[in-house]
């Protein structure tokens, strides 16, 4: 009787999953937030567990103090606080390199990733058809016009320019399998864009859409120009395409300059002009050299990450936890 009953415990041991929240002032969303991820998971209680791992990017507010409150009343929440702000893909890094589910999902804090997807996310990749389940926003209702314009080229650039295809309106809200998130945390870069990562680790993926929601509680952390640097970090991570453009102007303007040349030595010959126009020639010479300037900045891009590669930091600092096995710097 005891054995089949060992048994019996062995067939019915749960499935973790884990959920990893990145949190940078979010005192006020953590209080709205929580009651919905456990409102969504407390169906499924029944085959899975669930652990929540907050991680403080190193927040002004009293989001510390709140992640500890939680704690307290729930042994299921495991915060994790930086010892400075190491920004959001350091505590991607940190929330995944923790997590012990066999399911691992990211989702922000400000209930723009809503909670009431994860039985979804957690039906599909039971059907063992999928290793991640991803999300996309299909509207942007109550973004700015600009900010919108500039995602949905954002997007399209990225796509051109590398060999991976981000999907319009992606979120860095999925569901992966544990195989998966190994996958992903075996790409030790320390100039880190998700995004990209999810991508070109492969996998089956599948997509859920949703409407576009406004944030819970609190402001956004991404300021348009904030985006922009965003943006240039993912093309250079991914590409050497802005390498090829320098090296094509390089070429393009050495030829023009070339045949600037021939037509000048001509016309002197030719019909004895001299060769005048100083203020054309300041217009060229500036011209050129931000030419030359322009491409030199953007090889100093691609040394900069080559340089911080090297130097081999870690990607973050853990300076408090509640975890048990903690991978304190990584």
């Amino acid at each position: 009787m005891e054995h089949g009953s060992g048994i019996d415990g062995l067939m019915m041991k749960k499935k973790l999953v884990s959920i990893t929240i990145p949190c940078y002032n979010e005192e006020a969303a953590l209080q709205v937030i929580y009651p919905a991820i456990v409102e969504a998971m407390e169906p499924l209680e029944e085959k899975y567990e669930f652990e929540l791992l907050l991680v403080n990017d190193g927040s002004k507010d009293g989001t510390l103090k709140q992640m500890k409150a939680l704690a307290e009343q729930d042994s299921r929440v495991k915060y994790f606080s930086f010892s400075r702000n190491f920004g959001k893909e350091a505590a991607i890094y940190a929330g995944l390199s923790n997590a012990k589910g066999d399911y691992v999902v990211m989702m922000d804090a400000d209930m723009q990733d809503p909670p009431a997807l994860l039985p979804e996310m957690i039906t599909k990749l039971e059907t063992g058809e999928w290793d991640c389940v991803a999300t996309r926003r299909v509207t942007r209702t109550g973004e700015g016009a600009i900010r919108s314009f500039g995602a949905r080229m954002f997007y399209k650039i990225i796509r051109k320019m590398t060999n991976i295809n981000i999907a319009d309106g992606a979120r860095d809200y999925q569901m992966m399998t544990r195989q998966m998130v190994d996958s992903v945390l075996a790409l030790t870069e320390y100039n880190r864009f998700s995004k990209g990562i999810f991508e070109w680790v492969g996998y089956r993926k599948t997509w859920l859409e949703f409407e576009n929601v406004e944030r819970a509680a609190g402001e956004t952390k991404w300021s348009f120009w904030k985006l922009v640097l965003y943006s240039l970090e993912g093309i250079i991570n991914f590409s050497s395409f802005p390498l090829t453009v320098s090296s094509y102007l390089g070429f393009i303007m050495t030829l023009i300059s070339f045949v600037a040349i021939i037509f000048i030595i001509v016309r002197k010959l030719m019909f004895g002009d001299p060769v005048d126009g100083w203020a054309s020639t300041v217009c060229i010479v500036t011209f050129v050299g931000g030419i030359q300037l322009f491409c030199m900045g953007i090889m100093g891009q691609y040394m900069a990450k080559m340089y911080s590669e090297v130097k081999n930091r870690p990607r973050y600092i853990i300076q408090e936890t509640n975890g048990e096995d903690v991978i304190y710097n990584k």
